[in-house]
């Protein structure tokens, strides 16, 4: 490529893959004398918030796994919660502070991955490959190895993804007095959140951010004013999936975002992949205690109580092979779910962008700056992702449960807990979220007003001038 030379983008065929080199001949407009587009500093500020929120709770868990180990080894553990009475043989105290052990780590991993999506998504503008304004974040990579957001980083941020919801820092058992928090699980999890957090941060000072705005009409706008991006004439009323050349006429049906978005079939068929993979384990472990166990009468509940399970990697005091060795163990079981729940983000943030894109017919008109909290929450399937991502990977700590008993403060017979009932529960739970988001992806938008669901060049040649309100 010659000095001064550009890359633009153009429309891409029927089923949209994300990435990959884009050539346009169209002749670059002149850049607009005032910025057209929201730099979202709110949205910074949020973001900063979050990964200082991040980093406090990361040196938090470090500070306190470290001390532990310290003081009583790897099998020493704190107590949190001294339990009388009845308690003393419910698991109801420990899976309470375990999902809340999971809303942090929501919290934190959602903090770090909304600034490194950012800085992904910039990154691949500065090489003319974006798409999208959504994207698959760990599964969408910059060019080299040595980036911040190149393939080999994105890769280690998907394991410490899985490692952060498999480090369980909550250790009970059906005949201790309290509910304990284990060192060696908690430093990691510290870990995790620190260098995904360290990582985050990298990937954004290698880039030059335009616009901190989650929304495809400031980052299009941004594009536009920089001289990165350029309509193509003759596309005006042209929407996502088609292909031809020249003026048509608007269409009276529009197409989904599952035919018109490859990368959502993709995740589709993953969650239901997800799903049947779950019933497999759910068959398997049901026969398994069958066979050890006869035919027992089991009590259908969310915890699993009195119910006899399967036990793994029975142990009488834990050690450091022991640890790696179940959190291995469990981060292969538990990844793909944990993987599923991230790519379904892509499916609601690709028809967020497509129902903000069709307020533009409405009679308030298409608002391209809004407050991006209110954005968030304004997204039915991305809530209910939200609420239900830390849900449903506490409730995979609940059918694959490590548990122990001890005195003081060292573990003692510490064991892998298979609950076949909770597993259906996941099952159960798997399904009805792999057909929401499903049912969101196959849904057709209504009317004549073309479908671009946050592409950036359809975007570009559909709207003619770019204001704060635009009908």
């Amino acid at each position: 490529m010659f000095p001064g030379q550009r890359t633009y983008y153009a429309e891409i065929p029927a089923h949209q893959y994300d990435l990959d080199p884009i050539l346009s001949n169209a002749t670059p407009p002149a850049r607009t004398g005032a910025e057209c587009y929201d730099r979202s500093l709110t949205s910074r500020r949020y973001a900063l918030v979050g990964v200082a929120f991040a980093s406090i709770i990361s040196c938090c868990c470090i500070t306190i796994g470290i001390v532990i180990l310290a003081t009583h080894g790897v099998s020493g553990v704190i107590p949190l919660m001294r339990l009388s009475g009845s308690m003393q043989s419910s698991t109801l105290p420990a899976e309470i502070l375990s999902l809340v052990f999971n809303l942090l780590v929501t919290i934190c991993t959602e903090s770090t991955g909304f600034v490194h999506s950012i800085s992904l998504r910039f990154a691949l503008i500065s090489e003319s490959r974006l798409r999208f304004n959504a994207n698959l974040r760990l599964l969408t990579a910059a060019r080299g190895w040595r980036n911040p957001n190149g393939a080999l980083l994105n890769g280690v941020m998907a394991v410490l993804l899985i490692i952060s919801y498999t480090s369980s820092p909550i250790s009970d058992g059906s005949h201790v007095i309290s509910v304990a928090v284990a060192g060696f699980p908690i430093l990691l999890l510290g870990v995790a959140l620190l260098l995904q957090t360290v990582i985050a941060l990298s990937g954004l000072r290698a880039v030059t951010v335009l616009t901190w705005s989650s929304s495809p009409f400031d980052l299009t706008a941004a594009l536009i004013h920089h001289m990165q991006l350029t309509p193509v004439p003759f596309r005006c009323m042209r929407g996502l999936s088609k292909v031809d050349t020249g003026p048509s006429k608007p269409s009276k049906s529009q197409p989904s975002a599952y035919a018109a978005h490859l990368s959502i079939e993709r995740v589709v068929f993953s969650l239901w992949l997800l799903v049947i993979a779950c019933a497999l384990w759910g068959l398997v472990a049901t026969f398994a205690l069958n066979g050890v166990y006869g035919y027992p009468q089991y009590k259908w509940t969310l915890f699993p109580g009195n119910n006899p399970g399967l036990h793994f990697l029975a142990y009488s005091t834990p050690n450091i092979q022991w640890w790696i060795g179940v959190i291995v163990f469990l981060a292969v079981i538990q990844g793909p779910m944990t993987f599923g729940l991230h790519c379904a983000e892509l499916v609601a943030n690709v028809i967020q962008n497509e129902n903000r894109w069709r307020c533009a017919t409405s009679r308030k008109g298409l608002q391209t700056a809004t407050n991006p909290l209110k954005a968030s929450l304004a997204s039915p399937l991305g809530l209910a992702i939200l609420v239900l991502k830390p849900v449903l990977h506490w409730m995979f700590s609940i059918a694959f449960a490590c548990q122990g008993s001890g005195s003081d403060a060292t573990l003692q017979n510490v064991v892998l807990n298979m609950n076949y009932i909770q597993i259906w529960n996941l099952n159960l739970a798997l399904g009805i979220f792999a057909s929401l988001v499903g049912l969101s992806a196959m849904r057709r938008p209504r009317g004549p007003q073309p479908v671009a669901y946050g592409h950036l060049q359809t975007l570009a040649n559909l709207v003619d001038e770019w204001s704060p309100v635009m009908w």
